[in-house]
């Protein structure tokens, strides 16, 4: 837990088991990486410099504050050096985008609007309507002001690049997801794919609660980001929900609820590390047994999408843990020490008192990139709009999570089918406060944005209509620095 308390995000973010794919890479390339202080950026450009055959080119950093891109171009020309690099790759920074976007091939998305200024609000406000969240940056009324905050200044980001750089593949990875990659396809033209790692990190923790070798596990997942379900988990031929999971779940559930929250905290945020397993994940169990499937996204986000498990004191102490399994103010309490510690340990890493360079990730970007550079083609879970219906029961004007294949044609959604209808319908609940979310992101639009907490499933199941338009807009009160131009 104390692991989990410091790094934060980046503990999501694993090393891949493939090193490169075969083909050639027959040009240099330059990649834009849009807020570079972000905490995806060393190890997404490390994994960009690891691309097997890579004939080099340009990396751009941009960020506003200057003192983090300072230390990140120092940090990465660092790092260049000590590959062996230098001749092949550029680092260059700057806090003006549109002085380095010009001849991008590729553009990486991690900005993040207002810093720590709406971390507390976000979560507080909330909290004294009766509204508990744990993570609360991409659902729930922390999520939604996040995008009111994030949707303009990336709308932006994106009017730049198609002046400057119209053939550029966007690659988003800032949250709320689907937000802003619904705001974007709204708006703009470019070529974008929101990417997460929710999908590698659970497709590898089934394997390991099933028991078997990666490897040998036949899957299939589709949704929404973080509202992804394995609705196909196989191996030799057998369902493993039925074979292994459903009854192992319903067996760890049985435990813990008889037990109850070890030691009954008040605050649900830190716990010893030591918790049995059925003490673990308890959100996502249940919905697998109750559902059908598992679903993308660790247990204490997760039930944040939902209307069940964070409405009342009991049913918190039934089934939120610890940290990400639930912990009560868990991101609000933490992301301050979180960037802190990620600052202090690079500004340590340009000073040379500790070392640079990582094993290339299993996040999609790099994979992506080379995948088209080859014309290579390689499978990744993206979210897309859901044009002509990839999900036929989900809304077609709005973005999905499916598998795509890329190759030199870039980004290519494959069509799904149906979801089970129990499974779409907890999409569609979602979906339904994402797309008022973005049209008052769009429109800046302060009553289109009270309209969306009103259908967000966790406010609808704590607060009435009256509380939820008070709740917003004292949030908009609270935030007015970094809401301009809402009416």
């Amino acid at each position: 837990m104390a692991e989990e308390k410091k790094a934060g995000h980046a503990a999501h973010t694993q090393d891949a088991q493939e090193r490169g794919l075969p083909g050639t890479m027959l040009r240099p390339i330059k990649v834009t990486m849009m807020g570079a202080g972000s905490g995806f950026t060393p190890r997404l450009t490390s994994d960009i410099l690891n691309i097997p055959g890579n004939l080099g080119g340009t990396i751009a950093l941009v960020d506003i504050d200057a003192s983090r891109l300072h230390t990140m171009v120092g940090l990465l020309t660092r790092l260049v050096n000590e590959k062996g690099l230098a001749e092949k790759w550029t680092i260059i920074g700057s806090t003006n985008r549109r002085e380095v976007l010009p001849g991008s091939d590729y553009l990486t998305n991690c900005i993040e609007v207002s810093g720590l200024g709406c971390v507390r609000h976000d979560n507080d406000i909330p909290a004294k309507y009766g509204v508990n969240q744990c993570i609360g940056d991409t659902i729930g009324p922390g999520g939604l002001f996040k995008s009111l905050r994030t949707i303009p200044v990336w709308l932006d980001v994106l009017r730049d690049a198609q002046e400057l750089c119209p053939d550029v593949l966007v690659l988003n990875y800032t949250n709320p997801m689907s937000m802003m990659c619904l705001a974007a396809a709204r708006v703009s033209t470019l070529p974008i794919v929101g990417l997460c790692h929710s999908v590698q990190g659970t497709s590898h923790l089934l394997a390991s609660y099933a028991g078997i070798p990666y490897a040998e596990m036949d899957w299939e997942c589709a949704g929404i980001n973080h509202l992804a379900w394995f609705t196909r988990l196989n191996h030799n031929g057998k369902s493993l929900y039925e074979t292994v999971l459903y009854e192992k779940f319903t067996k760890e559930l049985a435990l813990t609820v008889t037990e109850g929250l070890p030691d009954n905290p008040e605050n649900l945020t830190y716990g010893p590390k030591d918790l049995p397993s059925h003490h673990k994940d308890v959100v996502r169990k249940d919905m697998c047994v109750h559902f059908g499937a598992f679903i993308t996204e660790s247990s204490g986000h997760l039930s944040e999408y939902l209307p069940y498990y964070r409405k009342r004191k009991d049913l918190l102490n039934r089934y939120s843990r610890f940290g990400y399994d639930g912990g009560t103010s868990f991101y609000a309490d933490n992301w301050p020490s979180w960037r802190a510690n990620a600052d202090a340990e690079r500004e340590a890493m340009v000073r040379g008192e500790k070392p640079v360079g990582w094993e290339r990730s299993w996040e999609y970007a790099s994979w992506i990139i080379e995948a088209r550079e080859k014309d290579t083609p390689f499978r990744i879970h993206g979210n897309v709009p859901n044009t002509g219906g990839l999900i036929e029961n989900l809304p077609h004007d709005g973005i999905v999570e499916v598998s795509c294949m890329i190759d030199r044609n870039g980004i290519n959604p494959t069509r799904y089918g149906k979801l089970p209808s129990q499974m779409a319908g907890i999409c569609q609940m979602n979906m339904a406060m994402y797309e008022l979310g973005a049209q008052a992101a769009v429109e800046k639009n302060i009553e289109k944005a009270i309209h969306a907490l009103m259908l967000d499933p966790l406010t609808m199941a704590c607060c009435s209509p009256a509380e939820i338009k008070a709740m917003a807009l004292e949030m908009f009160e609270a935030e007015k620095e970094f809401l301009p131009g809402y009416k």
